[in-house]
């Protein structure tokens, strides 16, 4: 039985439907939009209309939630397509769980319903120059404004996605005394464009074209007191936190994505290129890599659809998403190059797409919290459970 058979027939529809759209509409400009580095603006324009800006947004507020398996799937087929895609959904999705576990009634009904559409796009800002993965590490400080009007913001951030394009960004900032222990005092707020907040530079990538990278200037940008999220100082880190771990999933869904399409194109060329007389998957050689690149795409789909299923229970899965993060990531960039492999000189050739899932792949392991961070935190979980089953 495959993953998709496992799911309600709504949920079915979800995924093949996206798949139809990647097929349809995504696969045959990824190409040219990618090597032009183009924004993709038509096909954003049709995520809208499928209503992806909404499967993380309450149904009360005009979203369509899906499970976290289902969301698994949805964002495997979308980076099957173009990795590019599933990067302009994902912070916008960590956004909308934020708000709709730790918002205000107030926050919720102002931003979730036109989230929930793509009328308005959020993202987050949490790395810093000198911090990268080291979130408490933090510069940018917001300070009570002193005529008690909100909050006035100073620092900067770094690889910060659709940061010209998204209207909302979840800001993760120091709020409270420099005294205090480094997890403390960190706040999220949520910030809007205006005076004082400058999108500097797009930062040059790799891989991972189409949709913007930055930098992010913050000297006196003022803040309304009513966008702290929540309303309580001091609870940000707790909250990115637990919106990482959907982070993580999402990531760990792009490199499966990628592995995927790696694979697949790799089969596909197996059977059609001859050699010496036959089809080059009867080398034997040939033929082992593509066993262990299913192999290992399989195992790495279970090991994030496991970590899903039981983020959907309800349990903490900052290990589980931090497992299936490394391996998939992992296991994403070998494909990649195995599949760069079985094209041999067509490979590295800008006429294959192997060459992009090549220069994508290395993103998922560096983003979302390296994975040297991550064999970091599985390795703190398992002592703290006391093994696997703890």
């Amino acid at each position: 039985m495959s993953a998709l058979d496992t799911l309600p027939p709504n949920e079915r529809l979800a995924v093949t439907t996206v798949r139809e759209f990647v097929d349809r509409r995504v696969r045959p400009v990824v190409r040219e939009l990618e090597h032009a580095d183009t924004y993709p603006e038509a096909l954003v324009e049709g995520m809208k209309e499928l209503g992806l800006f909404g499967l993380a947004v309450p149904e009360e507020y005009g979203g369509t939630p899906l499970s976290a398996p289902c969301h698994v799937l949805v964002t495997e087929e979308l980076a099957r397509g173009w990795m590019s895609l599933a990067g302009a959904l994902g912070g916008h999705t960590v956004v909308a769980g934020l708000l709709a576990r730790f918002g205000t009634d107030a926050q919720r009904r102002r931003w979730l319903p036109r989230m929930a559409t793509g009328e308005v796009r959020a993202t987050m800002a949490l790395t810093e120059p000198g911090g990268g993965s080291d979130l408490q590490a933090l510069r940018t400080v917001a300070r009570r404004a002193e005529d008690g009007t909100g909050y006035v913001i100073n620092g900067g951030k770094t690889w910060i996605t659709n940061a010209r394009r998204s209207r909302l960004i979840a800001l993760l900032c120091k709020t409270g005394p420099e005294t205090e222990p480094r997890h403390r005092g960190i706040s999220v707020l949520l910030v809007e464009h205006g005076p004082g907040l400058t999108v500097s530079r797009d930062l040059p990538k790799l891989g991972y074209k189409g949709v913007e990278s930055c930098e992010l200037s913050f000297v006196d940008h003022r803040a309304p007191a009513d966008a702290l999220l929540g309303g309580v100082e001091g609870r940000g880190f707790g909250q990115m936190m637990k919106g990482l771990e959907t982070g993580r999933l999402q990531v760990a869904a792009r490199a499966l994505g990628v592995g995927r399409a790696a694979f697949e194109d790799a089969l596909r060329y197996a059977r059609q290129r001859e050699s010496f007389g036959v089809p080059i998957w009867r080398h034997q050689s040939i033929g082992n890599y593509l066993a262990d690149m299913a192999t290992s795409l399989s195992a790495a789909r279970q090991l994030t659809l496991h970590a899903a299923r039981e983020a959907d229970a309800g349990r903490r899965v900052d290990m589980e998403a931090g497992m299936a993060k490394l391996f998939a990531s992992e296991t994403a960039m070998r494909i990649a190059l195995d599949a760069v492999r079985i094209h041999g000189g067509n490979g590295y050739s800008t006429e294959f797409d192997v060459e992009r899932y090549f220069r994508d792949a290395p993103l998922m392991i560096v983003g979302e919290g390296t994975n040297e961070i991550q064999r970091n935190v599985i390795a703190r979980q398992l002592v703290a459970r006391g093994g696997l089953d703890g």
